[in-house]
């Protein structure tokens, strides 16, 4: 997979998505990341990559012109066909669910926006989809980008080293994960669960299934709802943790 960041930043995006796991992964080559100076594709004297908005307002507005020369060029060089995503809060939040399918594809460019945004006219040519971190705004594209390329990076296969590096985290599977813990078993008078220290791996597995349950249960009720918790064992589960619940509210009376 190729990842291209559009960017009036590339030093700063490109310095931290070579360290630890994707910079391993780039050695190795199962991933690619590139980031391009959009500054080097104006045709202005001065680098000028923005001006004014039409129809007045405050701010500046990242021209049509340069975006679409550097886009052009890292399309070229791509080899096969792009798919080109803007950064914006204007677009449909991001989800595991698309890191997993854009992790899929060969030639991604990222285009990181600023200021007051990017000409419209470039994201109705060149933009296959808009894609938001949240409902919030930044200062630039720049993190989105990082964040985006960071989890779709690590769902290319051969980036971590087992499929279960990942198919157990939050999302992933629609909860969110269970309680992790390491060494040492005691620390400031707080004891790691006991049936994790049992080496009966069946219990764990049912036991971490249970935490995932009540966490997705009690942080992210939307997500506990669309949950199929038709099968036998969770069912028992389920009423493992009614019990545990009751019995709760009965000490704290």
């Amino acid at each position: 997979m190729r990842i291209d960041i559009l960017t009036l930043f590339p030093e700063t995006v490109g310095d931290v998505l070579s360290e630890s796991i994707l910079g391993r992964a780039q050695e190795r080559g199962y991933i690619r990341i590139e980031t391009h100076q959009i500054r080097q594709y104006t045709t202005s004297k001065q680098c000028q990559v923005d001006d004014y908005p039409y129809g007045g307002g405050r701010g500046a507005v990242m021209q049509a012109d340069p975006l679409y020369r550097c886009w052009d060029y890292v399309r070229q060089q791509a080899g096969g066909p792009v798919h080109t995503v803007y950064l914006s809060p204007c677009g449909r939040t991001f989800k595991q669910a698309d890191a997993i399918r854009l992790s899929k594809l060969e030639n991604i460019i990222l285009v990181c926006g600023h200021y007051e945004g990017i000409d419209q006219r470039f994201i109705d040519e060149c933009v296959d989809e808009e894609i938001s971190l949240g409902d919030f705004v930044l200062t630039g594209g720049e993190i989105a980008a990082m964040a985006v390329t960071d989890a779709v990076c690590r769902m290319v296969p051969g980036v971590l080293a087992d499929p279960e590096c990942f198919e157990d985290e939050s999302h992933y599977s629609g909860m969110l994960e269970y309680p992790q813990y390491s060494r040492p078993a005691v620390w400031h008078g707080r004891e790691v669960p006991s049936i994790l220290l049992s080496g009966d791996h069946k219990k764990v597995a049912l036991w971490r299934r249970k935490q995932a349950l009540r966490r997705t249960k009690e942080r992210r009720p939307d997500m506990y709802e669309k949950l199929d918790l038709s099968s036998k064992q969770d069912w028992k589960l389920l009423q493992e943790m009614e019990e545990e619940d009751r019995l709760k509210e009965g000490s704290e009376l």
